[in-house]
């Protein structure tokens, strides 16, 4: 299974949406939702293990260590018995569309790259980075509406994933090729050509404009992921590029943020990003400093589903009545499920 294999790596607001939408409309190549298969199978306590679960996490971990242990080809073994499990799904999957290839685009992958690799040593591995600044500014907007200090407190993007995504492509343990976000929507054939020339596919021309082919050829790279901008256009564009100047103008508190996250990345990890310190920190440095400040990208189930969200988590951590009955709340809903 794994020479259909073709794993699309990146940190959430990447691209990664809008690249899985035009890979999904070559006919060869399957993209469905973001499966998020591979991310349990990492935390089942050999390699990582989850904090809080139904069961004991602890003694599933030293039990799972002593079950290793015992098998014959020792951990071999235990990844050859998760890659059964996870072969089976995807082929189940992809035979059922006819095509060739199946097209795994999950952002949380990024976080367990070594237990991947470990699984799935020889399958194809498409990298996508982008600016980080514009990365943040778009988890910010999109996904806290605007807050980028609830944004940080809840997930400091960049620190968790510029790192793991560096690294795994400085040691490059699996056939990899990489680009960035900025070249996918400026030569969008270009890039597309070569990702097909590293799968071994023939480049089809159709897939720049995704738009106005997926619904045919079956493309179902929606799900999770970005819901509202990638179905808006047909075709790359270069809009956002420089959006993320716009949402942090008249803002000099997301400017300060920014500075401190760059201050806590190693300049190596973001030169393999794609950008050296200077440049992005000149680019800061453009910041209009008086501007209207944007509070998300515009109102739709999506956005007003995450607007409810943020403004919930802040109530509760300002308001500690309305914290105290959402527990309850949530007791009762326990009491009655169980």
């Amino acid at each position: 299974m794994e020479d259909r294999l073709l794993f699309l790596i990146s940190a959430p607001r990447s691209g990664s949406t809008l690249l899985a939408r035009m890979l999904g409309t070559h006919s060869d190549i399957h993209a469905p939702a973001e499966p998020h298969l591979i991310t349990p199978l990492a935390h089942l306590g050999y390699y990582e293990q989850v904090d809080t679960a139904p069961y004991d996490p602890i003694i599933s971990r030293a039990a799972i260590h002593e079950l290793v242990d015992q098998l014959p080809g020792g951990e071999a073994d235990y990844l050859s018995a998760l890659r059964a499990y996870s072969d089976d799904l995807y082929r189940r999957i992809l035979d059922s569309t006819g095509r060739r290839v199946l097209l795994d685009k999950t952002p949380a992958y990024a976080l367990v790259l070594d237990f991947l690799a470990k699984l799935y040593p020889n399958a194809r591995y498409v990298v996508l980075t982008r600016n980080p600044l514009a990365l943040w500014s778009s988890a910010v907007q999109s996904f806290y509406d605007g807050d980028h200090e609830a944004a940080h407190r809840h997930n400091p993007l960049l620190e968790r994933y510029v790192p793991a995504i560096a690294r795994f492509v400085r040691q490059a343990p699996v056939p990899m090729h990489a680009l960035h976000y900025e070249a996918l929507v400026q030569e969008p054939a270009a890039e597309l050509r070569r990702i097909c020339d590293f799968a071994g596919l023939s480049f089809e021309p159709e897939m720049v404009d995704y738009g106005q082919h997926s619904e045919a050829r079956g493309s179902a790279a929606r799900g999770l992921g970005d819901p509202v901008t990638v179905a808006k256009e047909s075709r790359p564009t270069t809009d956002s590029l420089e959006r993320w100047l716009q949402d942090m103008a008249g803002d000099p508190s997301k400017v300060e943020q920014a500075q401190r996250i760059l201050d806590g990345l190693e300049d190596e990890d973001l030169a393999v990003w794609g950008w050296e310190r200077p440049q992005l920190e000149a680019q800061l440095a453009t910041v209009p400093e008086t501007g209207a400040r944007r509070r998300g990208r515009g109102l739709s189930r999506h956005t007003l589903e995450r607007r409810v969200l943020v403004t919930l988590r802040r109530n509760i951590q300002n308001r500690p009545s309305l914290g105290r009955m959402v527990r309850r709340l949530k007791l009762l809903c326990d009491v009655l499920l169980r």
